[in-house]
């Protein structure tokens, strides 16, 4: 007798988040079935109702129905699985709770803990054990109460993380590990300390996501995180250039932006 492959759908407002933790998923669980994404909880309460799924990896925090008001809707319908961004204080709170939970940025090494957990809760529920919706409701409420001040608090309105690629792998970068941003025609380059990776959005587009408090445009193709200069020089030619701690680069500056320097 063959035992049916387990099924999950992805809830998350962003596509990005979404298609990183499918990748990883497929990586660490290529066994599961992915057949269904939502990008809101009320699509995912929806999606768990037509699909069943097994799992369901829920956003804690997206527009209109939160993963935490779905997760009450879900109840045992659909193991809960929350997706989040919050420090350790928060990780504490999940961790004294019956759901379980994948970090963001997804990291193989962490995910592969969460799912071992996870297939052990498959096999208890299809031995007849399992929590059962008041459970689940229960952690939801406990965690509710400890993180009532973190999911209140409204979005970052800047980028926290860029996704580049690095030959066939995609990775997830916090943008304060970033160096600079640099165009040219087709890619845009992103350096941080240990490596360089390459992304199709321009600097300009950039320019308007990023927190201007830590990233200076300095050049119409480049952009610096303020806390990775080191200073500033002039070539022969009469040119500024921004030196970058670590790193052998000069970067020019256009006369358009020389006026960012003059408090340095």
């Amino acid at each position: 007798m063959t035992t049916a492959a387990p099924t999950a759908i992805i809830a998350d407002d962003e596509r990005l988040m979404r298609d990183q933790l499918r990748m990883r998923l497929a990586e660490v669980w290529p066994e599961l079935q992915i057949v269904g994404e939502a990008k809101n909880g009320e699509e995912a309460v929806q999606l768990v109702g037509e699909l069943k799924p097994d799992l369901t990896f829920l956003d804690i925090r997206m527009p209109g129905k939160t993963g935490m008001e779905a997760a009450r809707e879900i109840g045992e319908r659909s193991q809960i699985v929350f997706v989040t961004a919050y420090d350790q204080y928060a990780v504490e709170a999940f961790e004294r709770g019956a759901i379980d939970y994948v970090l963001k940025p997804t990291e193989p090494e962490r995910l592969k803990i969460t799912i071992d957990r996870l297939k052990e809760r498959l096999d208890s529920s299809s031995n007849g054990g399992g929590n059962g919706a008041a459970s689940v409701n229960d952690s939801v409420t406990a965690m509710l109460s400890q993180l009532a001040e973190k999911i209140a608090a409204p979005k970052p309105k800047h980028l926290q993380w860029i996704q580049a690629s690095i030959g066939q792998d995609l990775r997830m970068i916090p943008v304060e590990d970033i160096l600079f941003f640099r165009s040219d025609e087709k890619y845009t380059c992103v350096q941080t300390a240990g490596f360089e990776a390459l992304i199709r959005k321009p600097v300009r587009d950039l320019a308007e996501e990023l927190d201007p408090s830590l990233f200076w445009q300095i050049h119409r193709a480049t952009l610096v995180n303020v806390n990775a200069i080191e200073g500033v020089t002039r070539d022969i030619r009469g040119r500024h250039l921004v030196l970058v701690k670590g790193r052998p680069e000069k970067l020019e500056v256009s006369r358009s932006f020389l006026h960012l320097f003059k408090q340095m």
